[in-house]
């Protein structure tokens, strides 16, 4: 299996997570959302896969490439 690390696309505040490890994720599911600059920015799974580790959680400030959680695809 490949793992795959889905970095944060900016900086900011992690508001929600909406998986949970062992979750099964299809490509382009919703992941986290971010929130910067009182904008909400989802981040989507670039592929189809198992969550490995969350690596965030709610609340938590994140800087640009900051990893948020690894799939097993």
């Amino acid at each position: 299996m490949a793992s795959i690390e889905i970095p944060a696309p900016m900086a900011g505040v992690v508001r929600q997570v909406l998986v949970a490890v062992g979750d099964r994720v299809a490509s382009g599911q919703e992941l986290v959302v971010l929130e910067s600059m009182k904008m909400e920015i989802p981040v989507e799974s670039p592929a189809a896969g198992a969550v490995a580790v969350l690596l965030v959680a709610a609340g938590s400030p994140i800087t640009e490439g900051q990893p948020l959680l690894r799939l097993e695809a």
